[in-house]
């Protein structure tokens, strides 16, 4: 693919955009187009895998048991379809001359400045392979660099920080992510900020760059309810916990790295 797109008011820009969008999601499309348009950037889309049209016996690559240990609770079909589309981006951006490119979900307002402001975080960060720009919560910020937009790059001590809704990855980022992630055991969100276990330097905003539309309060992985009803009981769950306290000190060590 040619990462070749115009941005407002400059010239040509290697840095892509990616909104992964489901098909049946018409005006969620229309949407986030509207806004980039008005922005004058350029977007590019993936096609959204819907995943509660895939039988569970279809599923690859997804080890069950070690989601079920992992997250307390057994895997949705829209967290999967979700895992599909976000592998289905990186594809796509480690097979193009991109040297860079951020991945939207559709439900994020597209910002005017995206583009000046990746090449800041870029200039900043020019060793990270991932930067998260939008997350549920920054807790225990540790700062590593500050571009000249004022934008602060860091690692967090506490998580999971959440959301996989908007983040920057370099075209060998993308490369590493698609091997290290081919097996499904956590949601992708989950998966993205563990660096320690996939050896990429990923790193953070302490501010989230971009924000989550009107469109975010209607999910289209699951509800609530959803969630409530897929989680494991009683000693199934102790696993969860141990595993949970591994993890966390494992992501102390890597933030403080």
């Amino acid at each position: 693919m040619n990462c070749k797109v115009s941005s407002s008011g400059g010239p040509l820009s290697d840095i892509a955009i990616f909104v992964i969008n489901l098909d049946r999601s018409v005006e969620r499309w229309v949407a986030v187009q509207r806004q980039a348009d008005i922005a004058g950037i350029s977007l590019n889309r993936i096609s959204g895998v819907d995943g509660w049209e895939i039988r569970s016996s279809d599923r690859v690559n997804l080890d069950e048991g070690a989601f079920v240990r992992r997250n307390g609770r057994l895997p949705l079909p829209g967290e999967y379809g979700c895992y599909l589309a976000h592998l289905k981006a990186l594809k796509v951006i480690a097979d193009s001359n991109c040297s860079a490119a951020v991945v939207v979900e559709d439900d994020v307002e597209i910002a005017f400045d995206i583009i000046p402001r990746i090449r800041a975080i870029l200039a900043a960060a020019p060793q990270a392979d991932v930067v998260k720009l939008l997350s549920h919560r920054v807790k225990g910020f540790r700062e590593w660099a500050v571009t000249e937009h004022n934008d602060r790059i860091g690692r967090c001590l506490h998580g999971p920080q959440g959301s996989a809704a908007c983040y920057l990855v370099t075209r060998d980022g993308a490369e590493k992510l698609l091997q290290a992630l081919h097996v499904i055991e956590f949601p992708f969100d989950m998966a993205l900020e563990r660096g320690w276990k996939t050896k990429l330097n990923v790193l953070t905003l302490q501010r989230n760059l971009l924000q989550l539309s009107e469109r975010s309060l209607h999910s289209q992985i699951a509800s609530r309810e959803e969630y409530r009803k897929v989680k494991v009981r009683g000693a199934r769950k102790l696993i969860t916990h141990v595993l949970r306290a591994v993890d966390y000190a494992k992501r102390i060590r890597y933030a403080l790295s």
